[in-house]
């Protein structure tokens, strides 16, 4: 009789996962990079080739660390354009690519690419912007994912499941880097009253 431990089990699932697109969304302070390195950390220890990207304007906490608000972190390689990843990809089995949102919209193209290649390919991203409109590449990604996972932050204003993230400061551009001083999580009512207020 063949016997097997639950871990043994789940280490031949990852070491034996077939080419595939897994996408990580929702607002800031969800959890979305958590979650990216947890499962980067598992593919790791499943002895797993992996390679991480992100975009080279997200100097938040390291140049060259992705890491997460609760300060986890794994070292990756910042790129300025989504076709740098199939450049740099080389033969390993996992790609992981944070903060897709702020990348082109040749990713998608470039995920499918790799999953097409038996490439394991795992994307976190804000799927909104502040004004809660679809950001980037991201709807595209969620479209011709084969797993979206939608992770939610706590509404700070009254303890719901966040909806956006809501910018603070009085700035225009779309791509504005910040934390806790610059957003803030708000369901959908609390957005709602907090935009009305601001059009006062």
């Amino acid at each position: 009789m063949y016997f097997c431990t639950d871990m043994t089990q789940q280490i031949i699932g990852e070491t034996h996962r077939p080419g595939r697109i897994e996408v990580v969304c929702g607002s800031m302070f969800s959890g979305k990079t958590e979650e990216l390195i947890r499962r980067l950390k598992r593919a790791k220890f499943a002895r797993q080739k992996v390679e991480i990207f992100k975009p080279s304007i997200d100097t938040r906490y390291s140049e060259a660390d992705v890491v997460s608000h609760d300060q986890n972190s794994i070292q990756c390689t910042p790129i300025d354009a989504s076709s740098s990843i199939l450049l740099l990809a080389g033969e390993n089995d996992v790609i992981g690519i944070d903060e897709a949102q702020f990348l082109d919209e040749g990713l998608v193209q470039v995920c499918n690419e790799l999953a097409n290649k038996g490439v394991r390919v795992i994307v976190a991203g804000l799927d909104m912007d502040f004004k809660g409109v679809p950001f980037g590449p991201m709807p595209a990604l969620c479209a011709i994912a084969d797993d979206v996972m939608k992770v939610h932050a706590i509404c700070v204003k009254c303890g719901s499941l966040a909806y956006v993230s809501h910018r603070l400061v009085k700035n225009d551009k779309r791509v504005l880097l910040g934390e806790t001083a610059e957003y803030e999580p708000l369901c959908r009512e609390c957005y709602r009253k907090a935009t009305m207020e601001e059009s006062d």
